[in-house]
């Protein structure tokens, strides 16, 4: 454990996030699955297990920052995985399927304790004071790209 605590900066973000990551890819991993896989997924169950297909794109264009056709790649991974499906009463909304939401719900059991394990001893205050300050810096890069974009 750090006995010295770092000036929070882009680096030491950075390195927790990739760290984390890490972990998550791990998991997913073990189911046959990738990171953007387990965003995608989430994203469907966040939204109540159904979502149109262009707001699923842009959620997680969004989230990971990435380009769009990296996101129809997982979500076709998945379809072809038979783990989204298109639904049935609309061919532009995809939904869970039983094996998708059992990946989830397994998955995120799993990540849950290594988060609980991860997360063990800091106080309810200081993550409440990263959490605030991670969100901060969230929005203010959100803005910087959108800026950009203009």
């Amino acid at each position: 454990m750090t006995t010295t605590a770092p000036t929070v900066n882009g680096r030491v973000i950075a390195l927790a996030h990739h760290a984390g990551r890490a972990l998550v890819e791990g998991v997913m991993a073990r189911y046959g699955a990738t990171f953007h896989q387990s965003v995608t997924l989430r994203a469907v169950v966040t939204a109540g297990g159904h979502i149109g297909r262009a707001e699923l794109v842009a959620d997680v264009t969004g989230s990971l920052k990435i380009d769009e056709s990296a996101v129809r790649g997982a979500i076709d991974e998945l379809t072809a995985g038979k783990l989204l499906e298109e639904d049935l009463a609309e061919a532009s909304r995809l939904r869970l399927t039983d094996a998708g939401r059992e990946l989830c719900e397994k998955s995120a059991a799993e990540t849950a304790e290594i988060s609980t394990r991860l997360y063990a001893g800091i106080s309810a205050e200081d993550l409440a004071t990263a959490g605030r300050v991670l969100a901060l810096v969230t929005e203010r890069a959100n803005a910087e790209l959108a800026g950009a974009r203009d």
